[in-house]
């Protein structure tokens, strides 16, 4: 099983599924040369994917062009199906932060021939995770500083404000699909600023509010 903390919980929350959002910064959709989605574009990661502070990033060996992605991460703690945007908020237990490693060379491929983004996206040690504060510690999840540096080289500086999609409405979209469970985690996408790391390097990251996380590239 595969836990997260939450503070002001004694028990760890064993994690169901990652739920991401691809494409959800205008700025960071454009620097890779994509079109803004006209409805949200959703991929899962295992929980196997998950790794703490501290830990390290392993790139697999079928891959030259490993990607840092720092998100606002969501944790639910309510059980969800078809949720009005109105309710949404409801769900949450918790707020922390992600990091969405992705193989952008391997993606490319998947991409080019119609496949899903899986080999790419969910790997072993692919999702970062820090820990989660509570959600009434947070009054405004979308007016956050947001923040990755790489080597103490500041990479991605933007804020939560700048998502295309709010979270309510990612909530809704995804319930119309499948239930939200319990300990499943929602990543709500990244800011622009995005870029490649190699064995040695340790990115810092940092939203306002939730608290930092940091891990290392073997």
């Amino acid at each position: 099983m595969h836990c997260i903390t939450l503070n002001g919980c004694d028990t760890p929350i064993t994690v169901g599924k990652i739920v991401c959002l691809a494409r959800n910064y205008v700025a960071h959709a454009h620097e890779l040369g994509n079109e803004v989605p006209s409805e949200p574009v959703l991929f899962i990661k295992p929980a196997s994917s998950l790794i703490y502070d501290g830990e390290q990033v392993e790139i697999p060996s079928y891959s030259d062009d490993c990607h840092h992605e720092v998100e606002l991460a969501v944790l639910i703690g309510k059980k969800g199906k078809n949720v009005t945007a109105e309710n949404a908020m409801d769900l949450i237990a918790g707020y922390g932060i992600g990091i969405d490693m992705t193989l952008r060379d391997t993606q490319a491929k998947l991409k080019e021939k119609g496949f899903p983004w899986e080999k790419a996206k969910g790997f072993d040690t692919s999702c970062p995770i820090s820990h989660f504060v509570a959600a009434d510690q947070i009054s405004d999840p979308h007016d956050l500083a947001i923040k990755l540096s790489v080597n103490g080289h500041i990479r991605q500086d933007s804020t939560t404000g700048c998502m295309i999609r709010r979270i309510p409405e990612t909530i809704a979209a995804i319930t119309e699909g499948f239930t939200l469970e319990p300990g499943d985690i929602i990543l709500t996408g990244t800011p622009a600023g995005v870029g490649r790391v190699v064995s040695g390097d340790t990115m810092s990251t940092m939203i306002e509010g939730v608290g930092t996380l940091e891990v290392s590239v073997k």
